[in-house]
């Protein structure tokens, strides 16, 4: 069982200076793939808004200073000097933010909701991410020669078809790549940048906050909407906290402040003196950055960066798939591990699918990455505020802080991110409605998902047995005893199974060993082996077994009961036979929910992965019992 002592643990750290510099390489690919393709487009979009009439130098100092110092407060600041430190045994990512706050204050209602609506916002952006990057690197194409132009929409969707389709076959092979390809990119990128600082070297007055905060005051409301571009900049802030489980703490911070920080900063730096120097190269600041000789080889490199970017946030939704899985958020998915060696590298078919569908609609509606800016932003600017919530509830509850600290910490970044929510929101009816639409459906799924589960359990457990009970009624009826052993998956080890009762009912006998089994998802990554498997004997007919996971671990049965057998108990598992309920649902308006959520239920558990499959268990030992509720 998780103690307060886990949220002190630390993530993994390297233990020696070749396994430190795999790490720092590997987080350079993966946890920076986004936030490093940002300048392909960033700065050209806040400019666009910027600009009215014409461009003048102040407000290119302005919208660089912005740019620099958004990093410089949310990236640096918050993600890399503050949130880093909130893990939860080792693991980041915003439903390890909301595991840790349900340690501290229980399984509250409103802790579910926030994880809800974050998790939905993640999704929003595993969508366009992919679109809007890779579509922003083939536009380079149209400077190479205009003759492309037509070419780009067809070169994207064959790109991100190749991408989603390599996704069944695992990427361990050519993620090896991924480092040394963005640690080029980045050293390309920064070059390109410091080369050109010199052509209006007052530029470097945009590393003062004060021109930052000037262009805000001279623009007025106009201000809001180039902020809504500006937050291009930070977006990808949340894979840093997302992979900190992959890669630890000290590599992370290591690659931003050595590498990732310093080429954006020189990259923005150098597209402002450019645009300065030759106002028309606002057409593509970033490509026309390198000379002529160059732009092919760069639009090459950019497109196979934007894919890094892209492949690291499908992997990430993958994984926030597991955990919401584990946590009750979403019902069994289809869980393919696609390596041998690494336990974390998995595929899930259904929403490979559901983003390939995505970010194909959004490639062919909005068909240029400036019309796609538009819709970018709404759901990182959300997934930002709802980390920065429970950062405070995490500060506060679980570090002990005083509320008025972490209240002084918080409440300033929180207030910023405010501020670009705010500026993004007024994208709506241009884009923004697509990933905001997309989040509320998906939190609609998930909160029917919860309440529904709630619901079916609340009848099963009315219409049970206690244990106790039952064990007092076969001791004085003493049915006939079937050999071997009999497993019983429940969820609450206290009731007698139904599938145990279906049993007795219909085929009027009862094995010799009878194991009552809980499988238990903690609000922790992972469970040491030693704590397993827990055995409580109840009588001579039954014996409870708990099994431990945390919620970025596979259940698996067969594995379990075999630490289980070194504990004591014994079985033979070739004399073994496990016992499921399959329950169907009929919906109602009677009580419960309304009827059309009562459907939506249904449909939800009828896609839902089968139960011995998601356990690992042994297609050849299960026996099925079937049983009907009303929701």
């Amino acid at each position: 069982m998780a103690t307060d002592t886990d949220t002190a643990h630390a993530p993994r750290e390297p233990a020696h200076p070749r396994e430190f510099r795999t790490l720092l390489l590997g987080c350079i690919g993966v946890v920076y793939g986004d936030i490093g393709t940002s300048p392909l487009y960033a700065l050209r979009e806040a400019l666009v808004h910027a600009s009215g009439d014409g461009l003048v130098d102040t407000e290119v100092i302005g919208v660089v200073s912005m740019l620099i110092w958004s990093l410089t407060l949310i990236v640096t600041i918050k993600y890399v000097l503050l949130i880093l430190n909130a893990d939860n045994n080792g693991e980041g990512g915003i439903l390890s933010l909301i595991a840790l706050a349900m340690k501290a204050l229980g399984r509250r209602t409103f802790l579910i909701v926030i994880g809800i609506i974050g998790a939905s916002l993640f999704y929003g952006d595993a969508v366009i991410t992919p679109a809007i990057s890779v579509m922003s690197a083939i536009e380079g194409l149209k400077l190479v020669t205009p003759r492309l132009d037509g070419w780009v929409l067809p070169i994207t969707t064959v790109i991100l078809c190749l991408l989603f389709f390599v996704q069944s076959r695992g990427t361990g092979k050519i993620a090896a790549y991924f480092g040394p390809i963005t640690l080029v990119w980045f050293l390309v990128m920064g070059l390109l940048g410091l080369i050109h600082i010199g052509d209006r070297p007052d530029i470097l007055t945009a590393l003062n906050p004060m021109r930052a905060v000037t262009m805000i005051i001279d623009h007025g409301w106009l201000s809001l909407v180039i902020l809504g571009s500006v937050f291009l900049a930070i977006t990808g802030a949340e894979a840093l906290y997302t992979d900190m489980g992959h890669f630890g703490r000290k590599p992370i911070r290591v690659a931003w402040f050595g590498l990732v920080f310093p080429a954006l900063l020189f990259n923005y730096l150098g597209q402002g003196a450019l645009i300065m120097s030759r106002p028309e190269a606002l057409e593509n600041p970033f490509f026309l950055l390198a000379p002529e000789w160059a732009l092919l080889p760069l639009v090459i490199l950019a497109t196979v960066a934007t894919v890094i970017a892209s492949q690291a946030v499908i992997t990430g939704a993958f994984s926030l798939t597991q955990q919401a899985i584990q946590l009750g958020f979403l019902p069994r998915l289809e869980i393919r591990h696609t390596s041998e060696e690494q336990f974390g590298q998995i595929y899930i078919p259904k929403v490979n699918f559901f983003l390939f569908v995505g970010v194909m609609f959004l490639v062919w509606t909005f068909q240029s990455s400036g019309s796609l800016a538009n819709a970018y932003g709404i759901a990182v600017t959300g997934d930002m505020v709802v980390t920065s919530t429970l950062g405070f509830l995490v500060f506060w509850k679980c570090w002990k802080w005083s509320p008025w600290l972490a209240a002084a910490v918080i409440v300033p970044l929180l207030s910023l991110e405010l501020i670009f929510l705010s500026s993004n929101m007024l994208k709506v009816l241009d884009g923004g409605y697509a990933p905001l639409g997309l989040a509320v459906i998906l939190s609609l799924i998930m909160w029917t998902w919860i309440r529904g589960t709630r619901i079916a359990y609340s009848k099963a457990h009315r219409e049970s047995i206690a244990l106790s009970d039952l064990t007092r009624m076969l001791e004085k009826s003493k049915p006939m005893r079937a050999r071997g052993t009999a497993v019983f998956l429940t969820s609450d080890t206290e009731l007698a199974p139904s599938a145990l009762m279906h049993n007795l009912k219909h085929n009027g006998v009862i094995h010799e060993r009878n194991l009552i089994m809980t499988i238990k998802v903690e609000n922790v990554p992972r469970i040491p082996l030693e704590d397993r498997v827990q055995i409580e004997p109840v009588s001579e007919l039954f014996t409870r077994v708990f099994l431990n996971y945390g919620y970025m671990e596979e259940p698996n049965v067969p594995k379990a009961l075999s630490l289980a057998k070194k504990k004591g108990l014994k079985f033979e598992i070739m004399s073994t036979s496990f016992f499921l309920s399959r329950r169907a649902f009929r919906a109602t308006s009677q009580d419960g929910m309304p009827l059309w959520q009562d459907r939506l239920y249904i449909s939800m558990a009828l896609s839902a992965a089968d139960t011995s499959g998601f356990y690992c268990l042994p297609t050849n030992r299960v026996v099925e019992m079937g049983q009907q509720f009303t929701i």
